[in-house]
Order: C-alpha cells, then structure tokens, then sequence
C-alpha cells in the first residue's frame, strides 16, 4: 500500500489504479466538504465490503516509508532540544574495519546498537550512538600494493560506501561525532596518549624476538606463519629476528585488571565466558620457582635450570625437562650443534600445541629432591632436557618440568618420545586407590599423596607442595612465587599504514619525545612506492622525512619509522567520541565525567580478550590523568593498587552469535554449490542443477568460498530496513548464533501489514484527529466503569472487551520493557508484540472494545514497536495522530511520544469472568465461563466454596452436566474443594 494516510486522496487514486476507484466513490462527496482531511479520515465513510476491496492485493511499501522517514530525520537532529538535567547514556557497537562492504554480522550488531538506543531516547534520555571507522591496518596497506594506490585513497573510498549502506538501515547514528583512526585530527591524539605514558615510564623500548619476512621486509604476526615456516604472503621462509620494539607497560595495571573484574561480574554486567577468558590472559599463578641442576658433559651451559611451577606436590613425578627455544641455554647449545639450529628453524610454521621435541645431547637434569636420602630411587634419576615448542618462552622460566602422570600436555609429549616407558603418578584421588587402578590418563586434580611420594605418602597434595617448598628451600633450590601469563604490550610494527610513533633517536641526548606543538608527526606521502606496487615499510626510505633535529639540542636526529598497532587506536576511541571536536586534547574533563564509562558497549565474542583487555588498560591509565584532570600522582596510585576507585570502560558488555548462512553442497562430491547451481524453484526440495539430486542444506559461517553470503542492502532494498531488522531479531537471541533465512521474512511483514491495518481501522473509527492521551485517561474510563455498574449487556460486553485488551497491553508493557533492558532476549520482544497485536485485532474484543481502548492500545503498541521499526512506527504515528505529523516520536522534548509504563490499573482491570474446571474425584470433567468472585472473597474458604457451586450450577453447562450427565448432588459430597481462586471446582463423592 503507498503511503496513503499521508496523501490527499485525489493524489491517491491514481497510483491504486483504475480498479480501486470505484472503491472510494463513497468518500468523493466527504473529499470535495474537507479536501485536507487525511485520507485516513475520509475513509471513515467505506463500509466493510469496500474496505475489503481497498486493501485487495495491495502491499505497504516499506522501502518507501524508509526513505520518507530518512529524510525527514535528516532534517531533524535526534538530540534536538534534549532536557540537560536528564541523565546522558551511552550507546556503542564496536566501530568497523572500511573493507568496504557491510555484511549481515555488521546489520545484527549495528541494529541491536540502534534498538537500546532509539529505546533510551523514547524513554527520554539523551543517548549519545557515533559511529566511526577503524581505519589503520595491513589490509588497506596489502589492498595499495596489490592496486598501486595509496591506502588512505582505498580506505576513504570504502568508508563513503560503507556509510551508505549504514544510511539505509535506519539507523540513529549522531554522524557529527564520525572519526577515522587514519584522520591526523584522531591519530595526534593517539600520540599524545603514547607520549604521556612515556613520559610516566609506560612506553619503552626494548628487544624482542619477531616473525620477520625478508622479502616483504616486515613483521608477520604467528598466525601469518604457515605450517612450513613460511610467510602468508611472499612464500619466504621465516626468519627469527631480534628487534628493538616499543611495549605498552599494561603489567603495571595487572593488578587492577584483574580485581576490578569483580566489579563487571556484578548484575552480570559482562558475560561469564568474557570475564573468564580476561582472567585467564592475565593468569595469575601462585605457585614456586625450582631450580634443577644441570649436569654438562663437555657442554658450556648454566648450571641450573630454573623452572616455574604451581604444582609443587608433582615434584616427584618429573620424568623430563622442556625448555623454550629462546631459552638462553637453548640459544648458548645452538652455536655449536647445527642439528639444533636446524631445528630452531623449523618451529615458527608449527602449531602450538605441536608434540615435536629435539633431546639435547651431553646434557641431564637432577630433580632437586634427588638429594634428599629419603627420596624414591625412581625420583633420584637424571632427567632427559628437550627443546619443545610447546613452551613458551616469555611464560615462567620459559622452561617447564614435565610431568606426564599429573598434567595433559605433559602426557601427550612424553607419550610420543617414550611410548613405552612407564608413566609414574605420585598421587591419587584417595588413599586406598593405586597406581594401577587408575586409568591410563594424567591424573590433574589435587589428590593424596602415594607411595612413589616417598615420606610425604598419605599427605594432602596442597600440604604436601607447601612442605616440598620448604623442604628446598634453605639450599637456595625453591622458593614461593607469583607468576602471570601477561605480558607487556608490543605495539611496534614496521609497517606504513599506522599511527607514527612520535619519538626521535638523537646520537646525543637518545630517545626524544617530538614536542605537542610539533603534532601530530604526519605519514608523509609515497605514491611512488605504491605506484610500484613495492612491498617492506617506505618509511625506513623517506630521507627527508626520516631526517629532523633533535627537540632537545637541535643536533641531528632520525624520526622513529615504526608505526603504533591498531589495537592502540581501537583502546581508546570511545573516549574520543564524547568530545570529537576538541582540538587541544583528546577529550576534556568535563565530557569524561559526563558521559563516561560507556553505558553499553556491543560486538562479537572474537575481540574477548585483547581489545577489551588493551581498552580497560588504557581507560585505567587515562582517567587518571591529567587528560581527565587528576593529579600528577594519580596514575602512580591506580598502579600500585592504593586507589579505591574502579576505572572501568565499559559498564556492560553484550555479545552477539555469528550470522550464520544457507550453504548447500553437492551430495556426490561435497562441492559448495553457487546460487545459479541449485534449483529453487522448489524451496523444500532444493536441487543441484546439473544432476538433478537434492542438495544438501545446511547453515554454515559466511563466506565468498561457500557462495552464502547475503548483501543486507540487497535485502533491505527489496523488504524495507525496517522488516529487515524485525526478521534479524526475532530469528534468536542475541547472543545465540542466527541461521539466516529469507523466507522467513514474511511472517514479520504479515505482522506489521496487521499493525497498519489496525491503525487505519482506529482512525477510521474517530470522528475527529486526536492526540495523545494520558495514562490518566484510561485509569478514570476503568473506574467510571466500575462506579456505573451497568448491568447492560452491550455495556458489560464492552468493559469485557476493554479489560482484555488493556491487560494484555500492560502485561506487554512489563515484558518488553524489561526485554529491552536485557537486550539479550530482544526477541522475544517481537513475539510479545505480535501477541498483543493479535488480541486487539481479535474480533470478539476489537469490535466491542472502547473507542479510547482501542487507539490507546494501538499508541502502546507503535511506540513499543518504534524502536525496532521506526520508519514503520512514525508512519502510523502521523497517522493515528495527524496533529502531531510535525514531530518525530524520538524527539525527547516531546512528552506524548513517550515509551509506554504501566499505568497502575492492574487492580481494577479484574475481568468478571474467569474459567472454572471442574473435577469429580480428581478428574477433570468440563470446564465453565462464570463470574469473578468479588473481591475479598478468597479470604473466607467456605463463602468462597458457596459462590463458586452456585456459578457453575447458574450455568446451563454446568447445571445440565454436573445434576443431569454425572447425577452429582454436590451436597451430599465428601468434600467440595475450590483452589486458584476459583478456577478449579473437585468434588469428591
């Protein structure tokens, strides 16, 4: 149907069509009185057969409803006039990466984000919802090379096509905010972050060991080492390399990171497996640090090897020793065994949990507990030392003491170098069970201690570690230690297409910062280097930029020529945000104190762990400074835990599923099949064309090689954003992963058609346009009802009708609202609407019901609906409220449009019927309508018992079934029982 409630009806009849004209010839006397009237209005004077005719075969077009409202929102901010004494909210989906094209993963995220959003506003919150684009990174630099042009000109090309496809999903998005992390304007700022922290000792440089290609001549990360060793991209075996890298001091913060997890446990603010995988990165581990010495045959190396373990009470158990391959003893052996170095070389393609070992020649272990003249024969045997990938290097000691009867990974190494010796367990889960009765499987959990634990047999584990601590302790070969998994922050990257590190290196004065005044230090231009399609960092070739004087003694000076990682822009980009404009610092005070933390923050599970744990670390660091104007000792406190207060980004974090596609495979040979190579024309029978077999169907993880990828603009294009993103949310929960399927569609378009309709029919119902009215309203039609007490039938048949409808409408009030709140069950919001929608629409209630019920039950459902579809809802807003057309129902200055809340009529909205079953000894026999008992009555069983018999016996039903079928003389009966206030009669004979 086109927009007809917004057109005059002589401009209406022609886009119909020749066939409806004579539909409306009724209304043309009505049309030439008052040719303004609505058309809504007009309509009024149709009866039920023309308006059957009417809406014949004539679909809403949504996408045009989409396009009107976009254009009207454009004319209007959202925030216009916002009350200052509200409460300011923050709503952010994690920005994207400008790849160029949106997918169905960005539609869900983006349309949840615009949902709490437009929700918040109707409630009457200012609700701050930027959008940006997360611009840096190797993508754009391969894209330059591969296309010989400069990233900045492929990345600002896919941003402008990007926001057009965020324009057309109706989205709120407050585009005045809009940033790139490529802009100078935002990437100054991230250089004055990365100068203050390391002017507090939080930036620094250091050696590390990196992934280096040769032939691209830059730093791959382990995922881009293949299998083989070799590079992603170029093919090039991998080198090793020892560079000079600057790191982040997030281990500073440790402490806070991990407490202040509490805090976001609460109320299940961030989901359980977030926080879990957060702790499990720091890794926190109390445990001890025991040295083993080494025996050398001929062998210059150390003299011990000191090993981090939280398992002290398996020290009897270790049958080997693995080092890490950057482990110092390792790296001293190689200079002179090349069989070692060759098997050095082959370990950046394996996989980590790879069992590969190399057995150092000439060189044994000594468990230290081997000196001890009570200790098991077995314990006192010189250990095997391994280099092993398994071990990580930058982890404890970057040695481990393996342990294959006590821990998983242990048994799987030990399993594949000594597949026949005997496996020792030193503890069991209970004194009486031994060695052999126990499974072939690593025993992990803490235990009691067994005979191969010598003198410490029938002890505790937990005991028995601290003793063994102890024991050690005084020869100087243990000692109690904290150890955790996190590691400084590497940012370093030798790459173009980054923020500059805004440092210079001075022969004289050494690490220079570049002074504020001088930022930021700006990417120079090298299209010659595209141009050439040239692969390495043309930084490390730009003389003249390279080239500067020093800040602190104007001597000669080279400018850094690595760039900060992205993850460096991504921690603290929702800061900028809040204060996109300021030009002096990266946000003031002031803002950060308003509209900080983020009030809910949303994305996918994938960034768990190291953006949300970066973002907290640099949150942390920020609201404590001077940036947030703290004093000069205030991130000193945060560091060494003395503040009380919890800096925390993000107040609640919400996980979306995947996006999941229909994907078929041929059934001979399990090729993914093409659009154009299965035959649709059956839907539930889907075959492959070339053979005529059914396909197989299946719902698989989108991608270009599985040919199920969806163009959401495509569908959009065809079904309207706002049907769109009603089908995205009510296909699952949030957080659960969402098989897409375009068929299903329909059944949300048939829901919103019934919606319009049911608007249309109120208006058309109306002599007159109306506004809004109160909740007040409705409470005083119940209580005038009540006073009157008509005992019409017509009246009571009305009040019956009105009861149900406004019960449904509050019940619907309570749910989705509380729905909203928890964002992850916005589903369900849906089918609660549709619910309402179908018990107003009921005939038996919408034709008795009030007038005043029915258009305030219809205004309770659009507003409802208006955050999930607002283009549909400020259609049927203008229409069921003409005098309003001129405002939008997000403009927070406007009362009327307010998101409904129950309006306290609950006590009175008591129907006068309700539904008995009846029972004789037990067993249901039929069920009756009769009256409610009056109030009060529950209290007093026997009077109760009295009205509920004489109900069902006033009813012809109940009187011809329960004297006439069951010949039941309900006073002679052992017991009469009447529970749930009535709805159930027993009567026991």
């Amino acid at each position: 149907m086109p927009l007809i409630c917004a057109r005059p009806l002589g401009r209406l009849v022609p886009k119909l069509g020749s066939s409806l004209r004579p539909v409306l010839s009724s209304a043309a006397a009505s049309l030439a009185a008052s040719p303004r009237r609505p058309v809504g209005v007009v309509l009024q004077h149709l009866d039920t057969e023309s308006w059957k005719r009417f809406y014949a075969d004539h679909k809403l077009d949504f996408p045009a409803l989409d396009q009107k409202w976009r254009q009207k929102w454009s004319e209007s901010s959202r925030e216009k006039g916002a009350k200052e004494d509200e409460k300011n909210k923050y709503v952010l989906p994690m920005f994207p990466y400008p790849s160029g094209y949106l997918h169905l993963g960005h539609l869900r995220v983006y349309t949840i984000a615009d949902v709490i959003a437009r929700f918040q506003t109707l409630q009457g919150h200012k609700v701050l919802l930027p959008m940006g684009w997360d611009a840096f990174g190797l993508p754009a630099e391969n894209a330059a090379i591969e296309r010989g042009i400069n990233p900045a000109t492929w990345t600002k090309a896919n941003i402008a096509r990007m926001k057009e496809q965020l324009d057309v999903m109706n989205g709120s998005w407050d585009w005045n905010c809009e940033l790139a992390t490529c802009d100078p304007d935002f990437y100054q700022h991230t250089q004055k972050i990365f100068l203050a922290l390391h002017e507090k000792g939080l930036a620094y440089q250091a050696e590390a060991e990196v992934n280096y290609d040769p032939v691209d001549k830059t730093v791959l990360a382990n995922e881009q080492v293949d299998a083989n060793g070799c590079s992603w991209r170029s093919g090039a075996k991998v080198e090793k390399r020892r560079l000079k890298q600057w790191f982040l001091k997030i281990s500073e913060f440790r402490e806070s990171l991990l407490k202040d997890l509490e805090t976001l446990a609460k109320d299940e603010a961030w989901p359980e497996r977030v926080l879990a995988m957060q702790k499990n990165w720091l890794g926190k581990s109390k445990g001890a640090t025991v040295k083993f010495p080494v025996l050398a045959f001929g062998q210059g190396t150390h003299s011990a090897i000191e090993v981090f373990t939280s398992r002290p009470d398996t020290l009897f158990g270790v049958q080997y020793i693995a080092l890490a391959a950057t482990h110092p003893s390792v790296q001293q052996l190689a200079k002179s065994d090349p069989e070692l170095q060759a098997f050095l070389s082959t370990l950046p393609g394996l996989p980590p949990d790879s069992k590969v070992g190399y057995l150092l020649p000439h060189i044994r272990a000594v468990n230290p507990l081997a000196y001890h003249e009570e200790t098991p024969e077995d314990t006192k045997v010189s250990l095997p030392i391994y280099v092993a990938p398994y071990v990580l290097g930058d982890y404890g000691e970057g040695a481990v003491m393996g342990v294959p009867g006590h821990d998983l990974r242990d048994h799987a190494f030990w399993k594949e170098h000594h597949y026949d010796a005997p496996v020792r367990f030193v503890l069991a889960a209970s004194e009486d069970e031994t060695t052999t009765a126990m499974p072939n499987e690593p025993f992990t959990e803490h235990g009691v201690m067994n005979a191969n634990s010598g003198i410490f047999k029938d002890k505790s584990s937990k005991e028995a570690g601290e003793m063994l601590v102890k024991l050690l302790e005084p020869a100087g070969l243990a000692k109690e230690t904290e150890k955790w998994r996190l590691r400084d922050w590497l940012i370093s990257r030798q790459r173009y297409w980054g923020t500059p590190i805004p440092i210079v290196h001075c022969g004289s004065c050494g690490t220079v910062p570049v002074p504020d005044e001088q930022l930021p230090v700006v990417l120079p231009e090298v299209d010659e280097h595209w141009a050439g399609k040239k692969t390495g960092n043309p930084l490390e070739s730009q003389t003249d930029w390279i080239n500067t004087s020093c800040p602190k003694c104007g001597g000669e000076a080279k400018r850094d020529t690595d760039t900060m990682d992205t993850f460096v822009d991504s921690s603290w980009y929702y800061m900028r945000f809040i204060d996109a404009h300021n030009k002096e610092a990266p946000f003031s005070p002031e803002k950060a104190k308003a509209l900080t933390p983020v009030d809910l923050y949303i994305g996918g599970v994938e960034h768990a762990i190291l953006h949300l744990l970066y973002s907290r670390f640099i949150y942390k660091f920020l609201m404590t400074s001077s940036f947030a104007g703290k004093e000069p000792n205030a991130t000193e406190a945060a560091e060494s835990d003395e503040s009380s207060e919890v800096y925390e980004p993000f107040k609640r974090l919400i996980t979306q599923g995947m996006v999941h596609g229909k994907t078929y495979t041929d059934p001979a040979t399990g090729r993914f099949l093409k659009p154009d190579e299965v035959d649709l024309s059956n839907p539930n029978e889907p075959k492959v064309v070339a053979t005529g077999a059914l396909a197989n169907v299946s719902y698989e993880k989108m991608s270009k090689s599985k040919h199920n990828g969806v163009d959401p603009t495509t569908f959009i294009a065809q079904y309207g954003a706002d049907a769109t993103r009603a089908h995205m949310l009510f296909q699952a929960p949030v957080s659960e992963i969402l098989d897409w399927d375009e068929n299903k569609i329909t059944g949300v378009t048939r829901w919103l058609s019934r919606v319009y309709d049911l608007v249309q029919k109120v208006v058309t119902a109306s002599s007159s346009a109306e506004t809004p009215s109160s909740a007040s309203n409705v409470k005083a039609f119940f209580e005038q009802q009540q006073q009157q007490k008509s005992e019409s039938v017509d009246d009571l048949a009305k009040l019956d009708a009105s009861i149900t409808i406004w019960r449904e409408v509050q019940r619907t009030i309570s749910s989705v609202t509380a729905s909203y709140n928890k964002v992850y069950t916005l589903n369900t919001v849906i089918s609660d609407l549709m619910s309402l929608t179908n018990v107003i629409a009921s005939s038996s209630n919408y034709d008795a019901a009030d007038p005043l019920i029915k258009r305030e039950a219809v205004s309770a459902l659009i507003r409802m609906m208006a955050p999930i579809a607002p283009a549909f809802a400020e259609e049927c807003w203008s229409v069921l409220y003409p005098n309003q057309a001129g405002s939008s129902l997000f403009d927070v200055t406007s009362e009327a449009a307010r998101f409904p809340t129950p309006d306290g009529t609950e006590a009175i909205l008591k129907s006068r019927k309700q539904t008995c079953a009846v029972q004789l000894n037990g067993k249901t026999k039929f069920a009756v309508e009769i009256g409610t008992p009056p109030a009060g009555l529950e209290k007093d069983t026997e009077k109760l018992r009295e009205f509920i018999v004489a109900e069902v016996l006033r009813t012809e039903e109940g009187k011809a079934k329960l004297e006439g079928r069951y010949g039941v003389d309900v006073n002679k009966a052992k017991k009469v029982i009447v529970v749930r206030g009535g709805r159930l009669l027993n009567v026991v004979m």
